[in-house]
């Protein structure tokens, strides 16, 4: 081994150090703490740890620090029985990660060293990291001090400016309450759901609280398609010559009342022989401009991205799914140190900020893809309105936004160059000025004899370009496919000649043609994560609804594992870019109770989470309300009928085939089950459905009759059967009559 860089043990550090007052340093990742030694100047190695003068920096690997199963609390548990349910435990308990112990061991060892005076926590500044934090504080029973690092990116800049303001870890005690909380609430309704149901239809089921009715949206919009009827249409389109032998086009329309009692244009003719008549009636005919007006309009430049906006536009524009989109982005927040810190549900930026932003425009500019628009941006001159920096819309974390360093695209691959891309764009696009455009409608009307048909034409001229200088060429593409499949975009038209109200020009051509409507779309990964964001809107309570705006299914940082998870437990199929429910998933729908599939209850978990966070929400009150949502689950699961028949998974069902065909002993004699082998007795492996059959090992009516395999296999299938006692004398045995039970021949 290179004496340049030796690798100590705990305790050789110990010995090393003395007893000079030292913090710890925990760091969620192992890449992470490499980022904060290098800024600190801890150069020296340990094993699973670095130290230097006033510090030691040691790391998790994701979470350590795990709940318990059901089974840690009571042995009788790890059965999945009825009559355990509900399963509540008093206090929730902490169990290492198997996988990852050796790490918190040696955490442990550091938090107990006399020398170690206080700890920092680094972990993720978020809800997320304080939990990983906080379980393996609990769990080691450590006392010492806490400070809090709270930065928003990873760049040397950033570290050092956190170091200078860390907190006292008390400031984050109610974050930590929450995080708890989801946590203890998730597992509270994941197993007692999970097990209730699964007993209940004999189909390993996954159930939970954003999952489920998340997955309820799905199942809403599949039975929306499902039940469309599609109603056919025809549309007349005429085109229209000016004296200046100029064109421009034309739909028909009649002018109706809408059901709010407002004029509205409809354009549908019911009968391919009304759209006909009206083209026999208009074409070759003189006709007039009966109305014309023209609107200026004006488009501010988009917010910053959150995570959930990022993750949309990703999906839009290159088909990336959520959780994709998240690891491109925490690699380019963590690896590349090019983008701020990304798990975070903020679209503005805070005031303090104001100072660094105009350092940021001029590292894009060195970039060539950036240097035309950065250069064109007054960084002396900076538009810092309320749409861009807002204190009072920040929580944790500001939007995401480049960092104040040079970007070498070059060195990206090409996943994290267009997710750099997105965000790089859309940082400069803020400053540039608002998309103006003109929008031009014509009223032209064909006189028919005593009838006049109208003809409506809209055409668009861009007056100020703006900020959509800036749209990638992505966008360009995607406009060209939505033209080809007959799509509009809002207040798109042609290019419209300028026209007189009186001004006379001719109808030189008409047509009709036949269409129909279309049913809904299937949710997209981007439609689907708006749906969660706004799950209030899917609740009928106008005043719930209102309280709910800020709340949603899952948070920023949770939506793409929620996806991820419907998806690997079969509810959700993932087509292209279309997501659609399963047989199963659909089924699960039906057969949970509604509290647990609507948007409602969630909601209202979320914005519990975020007022404990807060502080003006007790966490007790809370996991009380928890605990009897649980018992209602349960109780709805024993109660209501079971009429739903689930698919069977096909690996579930082949794993049970095979399992039955090779183990089994024989037929159950009260059902048509095998009768399978365990270290206890012999039971039936429909079992779960209420087949009782069972013969204990122990359980002959002769003393010192152990029945074996070979026993139970020769009596289902003879009847009877001949054994061993431990003194060495044979007796014959049979199954008694009613199948309960072995007995002696007389």
């Amino acid at each position: 081994m290179a004496l340049s860089a030796p690798t100590y043990s705990v305790l050789t550090v110990w010995c090393k150090m003395g007893a000079e007052g030292k913090e710890l340093i925990l760091a969620e990742k192992p890449s992470v703490a490499r980022d904060i030694a290098r800024v600190l100047g801890v150069r020296q190695k340990g094993d699973g740890f670095l130290f230097g003068e006033s510090y030691i920096i040691s790391w998790a690997i994701g979470h350590l620090v795990t709940l318990a199963e059901p089974e840690e609390y009571d042995p009788a548990h790890k059965r999945w029985r009825k009559e355990s349910l509900p399963i509540i435990p008093e206090k929730i308990k902490l169990v290492p990660i198997a996988k990852t112990k050796s790490q918190l061991g040696v955490i442990k060892q550091l938090m107990a060293r006399q020398d170690v005076g206080g700890i920092i926590c680094a972990t993720d500044s978020g809800r997320e990291g304080e939990l990983i934090f906080r379980y393996i504080y609990d769990l080691l029973g450590c006392r010492k001090p806490v400070k809090r690092l709270w930065i928003s990116s990873m760049t040397d800049d950033a570290i050092r400016d956190g170091f200078r303001n860390l907190k006292d870890g008390k400031h984050y005690d109610n974050l930590a309450e929450s995080a708890k909380c989801r946590s203890h609430a998730d597992w509270l309704v994941g197993i007692n759901a999970s097990r209730a149901f699964t007993l209940k239809y004999d189909v390993l089921l996954s159930v939970g609280r954003v999952q489920t009715p998340t997955l309820a949206l799905l199942v809403a919009r599949q039975q929306e398609i499902d039940d469309f009827v599609p109603t056919n249409y025809h549309e007349v389109t005429a085109s229209f010559n000016t004296d200046a032998a100029l064109t421009y086009q034309g739909t028909y329309f009649r002018a109706e009342k809408g059901e709010d009692g407002t004029a509205v244009r409809q354009t549908r003719l019911e009968t391919a022989e009304q759209a006909q008549e009206v083209v026999e009636a208009v074409s070759g005919r003189p006709a007039a401009v009966a109305d014309q007006e023209t609107e200026e309009k004006v488009q501010p430049p988009p917010l910053l991205y959150d995570l959930t906006e990022l993750q949309r536009e990703a999906n839009r524009r290159f088909g990336y799914s959520a959780q994709k989109t998240l690891d491109i982005t925490q690699s380019l927040y963590e690896k590349r140190k090019l983008i701020t810190y990304p798990r975070t549900d903020s679209r503005y930026l805070s005031s303090d900020m104001k100072a660094k932003i105009p350092d940021t425009i001029r590292k894009l500019a060195g970039a060539e893809e950036y240097a035309v628009f950065a250069a064109t941006i007054d960084t002396s001159k900076l538009n810092m309105g309320k749409r861009i920096v807002d204190d009072t819309k920040i929580s944790d974390h500001h939007a995401i936004i480049p960092t104040a360093c040079a970007p070498k695209l070059q060195a990206l691959g090409a996943e994290e160059r267009a997710v750099y891309d997105l965000v790089a764009r859309r940082f400069l696009q803020v400053f540039y000025p608002n998309y103006v455009y003109r929008v031009t409608t014509i009223i032209t009307e064909v006189a028919a004899g005593d009838a006049a048909h109208s003809f409506v034409s809209k055409g668009k001229v861009v007056v100020q370009e703006g900020w959509t200088a800036l749209n990638p060429a992505q966008e360009a593409a995607a406009k060209k496919t939505r033209s080809k499949s007959g799509a509009k975009d809002d207040d798109e038209g042609q290019s419209l000649p300028g026209m007189q109200r009186g001004e006379a020009v001719t109808c030189t051509q008409a047509k009709a043609a036949a269409k129909r409507t279309q049913p809904p779309k299937p949710y997209t990964e981007a439609t689907l994560l708006s749906a969660m964001e706004h799950a209030g809107r899917f609740v009928e309570d106008e005043e719930l609804r209102e309280s709910l705006k800020d709340s949603g299914l899952g948070t920023p940082a949770t939506r793409a594992a929620t996806i991820e998870r419907l998806i690997s437990v079969g509810y959700v199929q993932r087509s292209g870019k279309a997501m659609a429910c399963t047989e199963k998933g659909r089924k699960l729908v039906a057969a949970v109770p509604p509290e647990l599939k609507t948007p409602e209850t969630t909601g209202r978990w979320e914005k519990g989470l975020t007022s404990i966070a807060k502080g003006t929400l007790g966490s007790e009150r809370f996991m009380q309300s928890i605990s009897r949502y649980v018992c209602y689950i349960v109780d709805y699961a024993r109660s209501t009928g079971n009429d739903i028949t689930f698919p069977e998974d096909a690996a579930r069902k082949s794993a049970k085939a095979k399992h039955i065909t090779a183990k089994s002993l024989g037929k159950c004699p009260k059902c048509d089950g095998g009768v399978l082998e365990n270290s206890k007795a012999f039971g039936c492996s429909n079992w779960k459905t209420g087949c009782k059959f069972t013969l204990w090992k122990n359980s002959a009516a002769v003393p010192g009759v152990s029945l074996t395999a070979k026993a139970v296999a020769q009596i289902l299938a003879e009847g009877t059967c001949k054994a061993a006692t431990s003194a060495g004398e044979t007796v014959s045995l049979r199954l008694r009559p009613d199948s309960t039970g072995i007995t002696i021949i007389d």
